[in-house]
């Protein structure tokens, strides 16, 4: 039996994550649940999966979960509930799948704490890899990367050396405006901005997806994650999401993941590694799929992909600064405050105003977190 906490259960890899382990009851059970101010349906998770603990985003929703749930249910609010939910539980494993650099400081907590994790949040490692791997290292914790690509490297180098890598290659389905120039670009909606032809996501990440910010965000990760140079991680938009990444030997052999674009399966290969166990998702029928269609990136259409190579070989700080000026940016646009092609000049602009600090700790880190998203509000 394994047991397992998950930060940011209300949202979308949270939601697949409760699908999967409702599928195996005898394998898993669910010591804590954090849900934000999605409270009607985090009620609906406590009361069919028996959590001990569980945590909300402010007092006033804390007092009305309590009046809903078991009295046997302990409930908590704000960070200090999500470092309960990440550490201060009996899970011998923490999905982590909260958005945004949220999620950093409870997962060095859980990390610490020895839990095993499970890694939807890419925002921290990109705000603070060499933080996150260092602790893991030190602690002997796993960290079992939830993201499609990911996973899809994850997979691929399972029986591999690191040193036998020539590059890896992040696919990218090339977002909800793949086929539009930029001059098409600078009146789209929010909601034609949220229509992603191919995953089901949350708003953020499809917006991020549009810009290509995500992808850069998955580059950083990858580095961290595979303890690659940048030159080594490559990307190539894959407009059928069949192919979720895949990476090149030294002898040029390739070999690549493949699967109906489902989030279900990454998140049960994370859940069961290194087992695999029947899956609730459809079968890839090659056959019917018929052809798969391939397009070189283009960094001037995609400048938000170029930001997040630079911010990444810069490093330190760098990183955190993209992450954190495009969170605002983004919080911007979906508000109606700025146009989509504007996202990129924020962070482009925020970007111009940072001199990287080389080895940033937490304290710093989050100042400089702080810093970044009040110069993106204006920015």
């Amino acid at each position: 039996m394994k047991r397992i906490s998950i930060l940011g259960s209300t949202g979308s890899v949270g939601t697949q994550t409760l699908d999967v382990i409702s599928h195996y009851p005898e394998h898993y059970s669910v010591e804590g649940l954090s849900g934000g101010y999605n409270i009607d349906l985090l009620t609906e998770q406590v009361l069919r999966f028996r959590p001990k603990k569980v945590s909300v985003a402010t007092k006033a929703l804390a007092d009305q979960l309590t009046a809903q749930i078991p009295s046997e249910i302990k409930v908590f609010h704000g960070e200090e509930g999500l470092l309960e939910i990440a550490a201060g539980t009996d899970a011998d494993y923490v999905v982590t799948a909260l958005v945004g650099s949220q999620g950093l400081r409870p997962t060095l907590a859980a990390i610490e704490e020895g839990k095993q994790i499970g890694l939807a949040n890419k925002e921290t490692l990109v705000s603070a890899g060499h933080l996150v791997t260092e602790l893991a290292a030190r602690r002997g914790v796993k960290l079992l990367p939830i993201d499609s690509e990911h996973s899809a490297i994850f997979q691929c180098l399972n029986g591999e050396s690191l040193e036998n890598i020539h590059t890896i290659t992040l696919t990218a389905s090339g977002g909800s405006f793949r086929d539009r120039t930029r001059e098409e670009l600078k009146d789209v909606t929010v909601e034609d901005a949220l229509k992603h032809p191919n995953w089901s996501m949350g708003a953020k990440i499809t917006i991020d997806s549009a810009t290509m910010v995500n992808k850069g965000l998955e580059v950083i990760e990858a580095h961290w994650l595979f303890n690659l140079s940048y030159h080594q991680i490559e990307v190539l938009i894959h407009p059928e999401s069949i192919i979720h990444s895949f990476v090149e030997f030294a002898d040029y052999s390739i070999i690549a993941q493949l699967g109906l674009p489902d989030m279900r399966v990454p998140i049960q290969y994370a859940l069961t590694y290194p087992t695999r166990m029947k899956s609730p998702t459809q079968r890839l029928r090659l056959s019917e799929i018929g052809k798969l269609n391939f397009r070189e990136m283009d960094y001037d259409r995609f400048p938000c992909l170029r930001m997040a190579y630079e911010s990444g070989r810069t490093g330190g700080s760098m990183p955190t600064v993209f992450n954190a000026a495009n969170e605002v940016a983004v919080e911007r646009f979906l508000r109606g405050d700025i146009k989509f092609l504007q996202i990129e000049d924020v962070i482009s602009n925020v970007l111009a105003k940072h001199s990287a600090v080389p080895f940033p700790d937490l304290q710093q880190i989050l100042e400089i977190d702080h810093w970044a998203r009040q110069a993106a509000v204006h920015a």
